[in-house]
C-alpha cells in the first residue's frame, strides 16, 4: 500500500511537470506557433532546418550550438531539437507546410501536419524520430513502444502468411473473361471472337475480322463485325465454358449448356484452297502492319513508303477462312429442340439487313461474287438463316460455317464449300505444333502456367507481324504498334524461348524504323523507346554473342546512342543541379508529363551501358567512350535522386516506421500522388501512374540504385503500402518493376503474391488472353502477358554475374511428393540450359541435374530447394547446402552436375 501510494505520487509529479512545460510552451512560442521534436538515437548531428510554405522561428537545443536555422550537436549532447514553425499550412490539399532536415548524412522531409503524438514519425532506417510539441519520449521509448506493437507492414504480413496460389488468388480477383483472337502468325488478317459472358452487351457470338489492330468494314453496312447464335438466348445463367486445344494451341473451343442440350464450338483460323504450312505463310510487310495499328507514328519518307505498299496491300496470295464447326446434342432423356442463327453482318438484331441467304447453295453473300460466309447443318444446306430442329436422347448434329476473311467469288465459294473440316483442323494443328517443336519447353507441376507459358509463346507470335521468310518482324503490343518499351519483354522471352532469329528481326525493325538523326520513337510521342531498343540490343547479344549482326548495325547503334548523348548534353544546364542536370526530359506513356523522368533516363543509361559492354573487342574506342558517358549519366541521376530524397515527404508503413520517399521525376517535390501541387492527373483508373507505372522503381530495375541497398529497401516498403493491392499495382500492373526487384531478392512469399494476384486478375483464366489494364480495355496485350512469362522464367530461373540462380522463387507446392519441373533447352546469359528437379513420389529425396555446356557457362550454379514442409535436409550429394537460404551451391560448376537432397 505504501509503494502504491509512492508510485502515484511519482505520477501526479510527473504530470504536474508536464502541464507546466506545456504552458511555459504556449507562453514561449505563441498560441499560432507549431512546436515539434527531433530527436535523434545518436548524437554528433549537424544541419539545417528548413521550412517549405512556413518559417521555421526558433531552434533550440538542450545542449549544442544553435545559429539560426542551423544546428551543431556533439557527441556529448543529447541529439534533440526543438522546432518552432510559424506561417505554416496544414489544412487538407494542396501547398501544405514541408520541413526540410539537412544533414550530411541522411537528409529528409515531412508534412507538418503529419506530427501528431498518437502516431510520432519513427523512421528507423536515420535513426530519429519527431513528436508532437507535448510528447517528451526519448528516442529508445519510442522505438520500444512501436516494436512492442507488434504491428507488420504489408511486404511482413506477406511473409508470415501461406505462399500464395491461383487457388487463394482467383476467389479475390477480378475474373477477366477477354474475347479470343484467332490467326496464323505474321499475317495481319485476323478474327476475334467474342462471346455473350465476356460482359460486354453482347445479344450473340460476334466475330470481327481484323487488319491487325484495325476491324475490317463490311461491304455495303456500316458493320464491321457479324454476329451469330446458338441456343435459346443469354438467359440468367453464365453456361459458357472455353478452352484452347490441347491447353495451348491457337485452336479455340467453346461449350455453350442449354439445359439438356449441349453446343461444343471449335473455331480456328487456316488457308482456304491450299495446306496452312509454314513454308506458304508469307507473312505481311510490317509497315503495312503497322498502317493498320494504333499509335504509330510515320515519318515523311515512311509515309511515302506506307502508301506505295499499301497499292498492293491487300492482294493476298491465299485466302484467310474462319473454320467453326458445332456439336450439338441432347444429353437429357427425352426429345429436345436446339436453334441455331447463321453469321449476318451486325452485333444487335436490329440492324438493318443488307445480305441475301441462299438456301440452294448454303451461300450468305452481298452480291453473287461477294460469298462472306458458307453454312452446312449436318452436311446439308439449311434452308433457313435461323433453324429449330428437335434432338432424340443422345442424338447429335453437326453446324458448320466457313468465314472468309473478306468476301469471295461464287467459285471460290464452291470450292471452299467442299473442303474437309477435320482435314484442315489436323493441318492447322500440325502447323502450330511445328511452331512449337523449334522453341525451348518447360514442364511444371502447376498444369495451368504450364499450359499459359505455351499459349503466350503463340500469342505473341500471332501478332508478331513481317514478311516470312527473312523479313523485319513487327512485334506489336495487342491493339498498338510496336514500342521500344513494351516491345521489349516480348523479344526477351522470344530469346529465352530459343527463337533468336524471331528476336533479331525484331530488332531488324526498330533498326529500320530508326530516325536520321539516331531517334528510335514509332508510337505517338513516347519517347522512352531510343534507349530501351539499345538495352534490348544488349540483352540480344548477352544471348547470342552475335557479333555480325552487331557490326552489320553498329552505325546506326552508335547514332541511337549519341542522340541520346546530344540530348543529356542540352540539359547539362547549372540551374538543374540536383534537379535533373544531365537528364534527358519527354513522356514516356499516355500522359503527357514532359519531365525529367527516372524511368526515361533510366532506359537510357541502361542502353548506352549495354553497348559499351557488347562492343568491347569490336570497338574499344566507342565502348570506352560511351561506358564512360554512362558512368556520368548514373552520377547525375543519383545526385538528382539523392537531392529529391531529402525534400521528398516521409510516410508511414504499417509497422509503424516511416520512410522517405522519391518523386517519379525531377521536377517533382515528392510521390506525385500525395497532391502537393495544385492539379488533376487521375487517369487509368487510378491515381498511381506516375508513381507506381512510370516512377522510382525503374531506377532500382535500370541497375542505378542496388537491389540489396538501403534506398530500394525503402522504395519497395513505401510503393507496397502506398500504391500496391495485394502486392499487385492498379490499372496496368505488370509496369510496375517491384517484379523484378522481389525477384532478384529471391523474396519468394512476396514474389508469389504479386505473381497470382496479378495474373489471376489480369488474364482470362480460360484461354489466358491478357488485357491491357485491370479494367477491360485493349484485350490481347501482348506487353503484359510478356512480363507475365518473364516473371515465370526469373521464377525459374535467373543470372546473377557469374552465377546462375535455378528456382529462387518457385512454389513450395510444386515440390510435393511425386512432383517434378524440368526445363529443357531454354536459353540464358549462359547458353543453353537443360534443369530437372524431382520429388520422389516415396521417400523424401530431391533429385536434381543442371546441364549448361559450352564456353559461356557459369562458374557457379545456386539452386534452391524449398522443402513443401520447411524440414532440413540430413544428407546433400553434389553441393554445399545454406540451411538459412535453402540453396545447394555448385562451385566450380564444371558444365554438368547431379545432386541428391535427403531429408
Amino acid at each position: 500500500m505504501i509503494l502504491f501510494k509512492t508510485y502515484n505520487r511519482k505520477i501526479f509529479i510527473y504530470i504536474g511537470i508536464l502541464s507546466i512545460m506545456q504552458i511555459l510552451t504556449s507562453y514561449v512560442y505563441g498560441q499560432d506557433a507549431f512546436v515539434l521534436h527531433i530527436e535523434w538515437k545518436n548524437s554528433n548531428i549537424r544541419g539545417e532546418i528548413v521550412a517549405n510554405n512556413g518559417r521555421i522561428s526558433n531552434v533550440t537545443a538542450l545542449n549544442g550550438t544553435i545559429k539560426g536555422n542551423s544546428f551543431n550537436l556533439p557527441k556529448t549532447s543529447k541529439a534533440r531539437l526543438t522546432v518552432e514553425v510559424s506561417d505554416y499550412n496544414n489544412e487538407l490539399g494542396p501547398d501544405p507546410t514541408v520541413i526540410s532536415v539537412k544533414t550530411s548524412d541522411h537528409s529528409f522531409s515531412f508534412f507538418l501536419r503529419d506530427i501528431t503524438k498518437q502516431s510520432p514519425v519513427f523512421i528507423s532506417d536515420y535513426n530519429v524520430v519527431l513528436l508532437a510539441h507535448d510528447d517528451y519520449r526519448s528516442f529508445a521509448e519510442i522505438e520500444n513502444d512501436i516494436l512492442h506493437r507488434n504491428n507488420l507492414t504489408k511486404l511482413q504480413r506477406i511473409e508470415k502468411e501461406e505462399e500464395s496460389s491461383f487457388e487463394t488468388a482467383a476467389p479475390v480477383t477480378r475474373n477477366m473473361s477477354v474475347p479470343v483472337l484467332l490467326g496464323i502468325g505474321r499475317d495481319m488478317r485476323l478474327f476475334e471472337i467474342s462471346e455473350e459472358l465476356e460482359d460486354m452487351a453482347l445479344e450473340g457470338k460476334i466475330i470481327r475480322p481484323r487488319y491487325a489492330s484495325r476491324s475490317v468494314d463490311l461491304p455495303d453496312s456500316e458493320n464491321s463485325a457479324y454476329i451469330y447464335a446458338l441456343g435459346r438466348g443469354v438467359g440468367p445463367k453464365n453456361n459458357i465454358t472455353r478452352k484452347l486445344d490441347e491447353g495451348y494451341i491457337p485452336i479455340y473451343h467453346s461449350d455453350l449448356k442449354d439445359d439438356d442440350v449441349t453446343y461444343h464450338t471449335v473455331s480456328f483460323v487456316s488457308f482456304g484452297e491450299i495446306p496452312l504450312t509454314i513454308a506458304e505463310n508469307r507473312g505481311t510487310h510490317y509497315i503495312i502492319s503497322d498502317r493498320h495499328s494504333y499509335g504509330r507514328s510515320f515519318t515523311e519518307e515512311q509515309t511515302k513508303e506506307m502508301e506505295k505498299r499499301m497499292e498492293k496491300a491487300y492482294d493476298f496470295k491465299n485466302n484467310i477462312i474462319l473454320y467453326s464447326r458445332t456439336t450439338i446434342e441432347n444429353t437429357g432423356k427425352v426429345p429436345r429442340y436446339g436453334w441455331i442463327k447463321l453469321p449476318r453482318p451486325g452485333t444487335s438484331w436490329w440492324q438493318k439487313k443488307v445480305h441475301q441467304y441462299d438456301e440452294e447453295t448454303g451461300f450468305s453473300s452481298y452480291s453473287q461474287d461477294r460469298v462472306f460466309c458458307i453454312s452446312k447443318f449436318n452436311d446439308n444446306n439449311l434452308q433457313n438463316e435461323e433453324l429449330a430442329f428437335l434432338l432424340q436422347p443422345g442424338e447429335k448434329a453437326e453446324f458448320d460455317f466457313f468465314l472468309p476473311h473478306t468476301p469471295i467469288s461464287k467459285d471460290e465459294a464452291v470450292a471452299l464449300k467442299k473442303q474437309s473440316f477435320e482435314q484442315k483442323l489436323n493441318e492447322t494443328r500440325k502447323y502450330w505444333k511445328e511452331r512449337r517443336s523449334t522453341a525451348a519447353r518447360i514442364r511444371l507441376p502447376e498444369k495451368r502456367i504450364e499450359d499459359m507459358l505455351q499459349a503466350g509463346l503463340f500469342h505473341l507470335d500471332l501478332i508478331t507481324f513481317g514478311e516470312e521468310p527473312n523479313g523485319a518482324l513487327a512485334p506489336n503490343v495487342g491493339s498498338y504498334s510496336p514500342i521500344g518499351t513494351e516491345s521489349a519483354p516480348i523479344i526477351l522471352y522470344y530469346l529465352s524461348m530459343g527463337w533468336h532469329d524471331v528476336a533479331k528481326r525484331a530488332l531488324n525493325y526498330f533498326m529500320e524504323t530508326q530516325r536520321p538523326n539516331g531517334h528510335i520513337q514509332n508510337y505517338q510521342n513516347y519517347e522512352s523507346e531510343t534507349g530501351s531498343v539499345l538495352w534490348i540490343i544488349g540483352e540480344y547479344m548477352r544471348y547470342t554473342n552475335d557479333t555480325i549482326w552487331l557490326k552489320n548495325n553498329r552505325e546506326k547503334i552508335l547514332k541511337s546512342c549519341d542522340y541520346l548523348i546530344s540530348w543529356r548534353n542540352k540539359n547539362k544546364i547549372d540551374s538543374l543541379k540536383g534537379r535533373g542536370y544531365g537528364m534527358i526530359d519527354g513522356k514516356v506513356a499516355d500522359p503527357e508529363d514532359n519531365y525529367h523522368q527516372f524511368m526515361l533516363n533510366g532506359y537510357a543509361y541502361l542502353g548506352l551501358s549495354r553497348i559499351a559492354e557488347v562492343l568491347m573487342g569490336i570497338d574499344n574506342n566507342n565502348a570506352d567512350r560511351l561506358r564512360k558517358e554512362a558512368v556520368e549519366w548514373k552520377e547525375d541521376i543519383l545526385e538528382t535522386v539523392n537531392s529529391l530524397m531529402a525534400i521528398s515527404p516521409v510516410v508511414p508503413l504499417g509497422d509503424g516506421r516511416w520512410v522517405p520517399t522519391l518523386p517519379p521525376w525531377a521536377e517533382a517535390i515528392g510521390p506525385r500522388a500525395l497532391y502537393q501541387k495544385k492539379e488533376t492527373f487521375w487517369s487509368h483508373s487510378t491515381f498511381t501512374v506516375a508513381d507506381a507505372m512510370l516512377g522510382p522503381m525503374y531506377l532500382v530495375f535500370c541497375e542505378i540504385i542496388d537491389t540489396k541497398s538501403l534506398e530500394a529497401g525503402m522504395l519497395l516498403d513505401y510503393h507496397s503500402e502506398l500504391f500496391y493491392q495485394e502486392n499487385s499495382a492498379f490499372s496496368q500492373p505488370y509496369y510496375s518493376r517491384h517484379n523484378w526487384m522481389q525477384a532478384k531478392n529471391k523474396m519468394a512469399k512476396p514474389f508469389l503474391n504479386t505473381y497470382y494476384h496479378t495474373f489471376s486478375a489480369h488474364a482470362d483464366r480460360e484461354t489466358f488472353n491478357f488485357w491491357e489494364h485491370m479494367y477491360k480495355l485493349s484485350s490481347h496485350k501482348t506487353h503484359e502477358e510478356a512480363w507475365f512469362l518473364m516473371e515465370t522464367r526469373w521464377m525459374l530461373y535467373m543470372e546473377e554475374g557469374e552465377t546462375l540462380n535455378l528456382f529462387n522463387t518457385i512454389p513450395r507446392r510444386w515440390l510435393e511428393k511425386g512432383k517434378s519441373i524440368e526445363l529443357q533447352g531454354v536459353k540464358s546469359y549462359f547458353g543453353t540450359l537443360d534443369a530437372s528437379i524431382s520429388a520422389d513420389s516415396q521417400l523424401d529425396v530431391f533429385r536434381v541435374s543442371v546441364k549448361c555446356q559450352g564456353s559461356s557457362r557459369p562458374k557457379n550454379v545456386k539452386i534452391r530447394i524449398p522443402h513443401p514442409e520447411y524440414k532440413k535436409p540430413i544428407e546433400i550429394e553434389g553441393g554445399i547446402y545454406n540451411e538459412l537460404t535453402e540453396v545447394v551451391t555448385i562451385t566450380p560448376f564444371e558444365g554438368e552436375a547431379n545432386i541428391i537432397v535427403k531429408y
